[in-house]
C-alpha cells in the first residue's frame, strides 16, 4: 500500500496550520484548534497535532470512525438519531478559535443501504451547529479549513491507484515543493488580483449558457466575490452567494454528486422565482429530490467559477473538495443548493440580524451541497447601467 512520505506530510501540516487557518495567515500562539479527522488520516493528524503544538497553540482532537456511523443508522431509533448534546456543543464552539477537518473516507458507499430519511433526521442537529459557527465566524472569531487524505476507497472510485490519487493531492497542494506556503501565497496574490477586478464590476445579473443550461442569476444587494482565503485546501475558485430569489431558467451538472453513500449522476435543475421546481437525475433521482425537499434546500446558496489557468486539478477525483476546483479543459462552474455564505455580503456583517439576511436573500439551510458543471460555457454579465460584458468563457475569466 502506498504511503505518502514524511516530507509530504510535514509540508501538508504546515500548509494547513501555518497558512490555511487564519485566512491565509496561520494560527497564533495561545489559540485553540479543533482538529477533527477520519481515522485513516491519522498519519497526517499526528503531523498536524505536532505542528499546532510547535506554534504554541492548543489542539483539541476528535477522531471519526465510519463503522460507528453505520451502526448508528442501522440500530438507533428516531429519538436516538435526533439526540443533540446542545450545551456540550455550544461550549465547544465557544472555546475554539479554528477548526480543521482531515477527510479520509474509506468507503464512499458505506451508507448506501441506509434510508436517506434517517440521515436527514440525524442532520437536523447540524442546523444549530452551523448557526453557532456562522455567528462566531461573522464576528471574526473563528476560521476553518478542510483537506483530503487519500484512501484506497476514494482512489478506486476515481479510477486511480492510491499512488496516483496521492499524486493528485501532492500536485494540487504543492506538497512536493521545498516551500509550498510561498507558492500558495503567490497563487493567492494572482487570485486576489482577479477578485479585485470582479468586485469592481457593477454586476446586476449573470447569464450562463452551456449544454442543457440557460440560467439567469440576479446578484442582489451589496454582494462581493470571494476566494483565496484558506478555507479548503486546495481552493482555486471564485465564488459568491447571490440573492436566492434571483435564479431563473435551467442548469445541468455533468459531474456526479456523492451523498449518503450513494452517487447521483447527471443532475438537472429548473428554477422559478429562485425555487428549484424540478430536480431530475439519470441515476438516484429520488435521492436528489429528497435532498432538495429539505427546508430551504430548494434554494441556492453559492455560485462559483474556477479558472483553468489557476487550478492544478485535471482529473476527476469523486470528491467534492477537489472536483469543485476542477480545471481540466473548460474549468468548472458550480452551484451549491442550501445555505449561503455571509461573507459574500460586502457590508459590515458583525451586527447583521436574521431579518437582515432574509431581506437580502441569503439562504439558511442544514445543507450546502455543490453540484458541478465542467462543460464549455459562457457567462455574460449585465451591469447596473444595462451594458453587457462576457466575463468567463471556455474555462477562463476574460475581464
Amino acid at each position: 500500500m502506498y504511503t505518502p512520505s514524511k516530507k509530504v506530510l510535514e509540508n501538508y501540516s504546515r500548509v494547513m496550520v501555518d497558512f490555511a487557518l487564519g485566512r491565509g495567515k496561520g494560527i497564533k500562539k495561545g489559540e485553540v484548534v479543533y482538529l477533527q479527522y477520519d481515522a485513516e488520516a491519522q498519519p497526517l493528524a499526528l503531523e498536524v497535532f505536532k505542528r499546532i503544538l510547535e506554534k504554541g497553540a492548543y489542539p483539541m482532537l476528535k477522531s471519526n470512525e465510519e463503522a460507528f456511523e453505520k451502526i448508528m443508522f442501522e440500530v438507533a431509533d428516531d429519538d436516538q438519531l435526533s439526540f443533540f448534546p446542545k450545551k456540550y456543543t455550544k461550549t465547544l464552539i465557544d472555546t475554539i478559535d479554528h477548526r480543521l477537518y482531515l477527510i479520509a473516507t474509506r468507503n464512499p458507499f458505506l451508507l448506501k443501504n441506509v434510508d436517506p430519511k434517517k440521515i436527514v433526521k440525524a442532520n437536523v442537529q447540524k442546523h444549530a451547529i452551523r448557526k453557532w459557527l456562522f455567528e462566531k465566524e461573522d464576528k471574526g472569531k473563528l476560521t476553518w479549513s478542510l483537506c483530503l487524505y487519500g484512501t484506497e476507497g476514494m482512489a478506486r472510485e476515481a479510477g486511480l491507484t492510491l499512488e496516483e490519487f496521492w499524486q493528485e493531492i501532492i500536485n494540487a497542494c504543492y506538497l512536493d515543493e521545498s516551500d509550498p506556503i510561498t507558492t500558495w501565497k503567490n497563487t493567492y496574490i494572482q487570485l486576489n488580483n482577479l477578485l479585485n477586478k470582479m468586485n469592481k464590476l457593477p454586476i446586476d445579473k449573470l447569464h450562463i449558457t452551456s449544454e442543457k443550461t440557460d440560467l439567469w442569476i440576479k446578484m442582489g444587494e451589496k454582494r462581493q466575490w470571494l476566494g483565496a482565503r484558506g478555507a479548503n485546501i486546495p481552493s482555486f475558485e471564485i465564488f459568491t452567494s447571490p440573492d436566492w430569489r434571483g435564479y431563473e431558467g435551467h442548469v445541468y451538472f455533468d459531474f456526479p454528486l456523492y451523498r449518503y453513500g450513494n452517487v447521483i449522476e447527471k443532475i438537472y435543475f429548473e428554477f422559478k422565482n429562485g425555487i428549484i421546481v424540478k430536480a431530475k437525475a439519470e441515476k438516484n433521482e429520488k435521492l436528489i429530490q429528497t435532498l432538495v425537499n429539505q427546508k430551504n434546500a430548494n434554494k441556492i446558496g453559492e455560485y462559483s467559477l474556477t479558472d483553468k489557468r489557476f487550478s492544478r486539478i485535471k482529473r476527476f477525483t469523486a470528491n467534492t473538495l477537489y472536483d469543485e476546483n476542477f480545471g481540466g479543459e473548460y474549468g468548472n462552474s458550480h452551484l451549491a443548493f442550501g445555505t449561503s455564505y455571509h461573507d459574500a455580503y460586502s457590508g459590515d456583517i458583525k451586527n447583521m440580524t436574521k431579518a437582515d439576511w432574509d431581506r437580502l436573500g441569503f439562504n439558511e439551510s442544514i445543507e450546502h451541497l455543490d453540484v458541478i458543471n465542467t462543460k464549455p460555457k459562457t457567462v455574460e454579465a449585465t451591469m447596473n447601467d444595462g451594458s453587457k460584458k462576457i466575463i468567463y468563457k471556455n474555462g477562463i475569466f476574460v475581464i
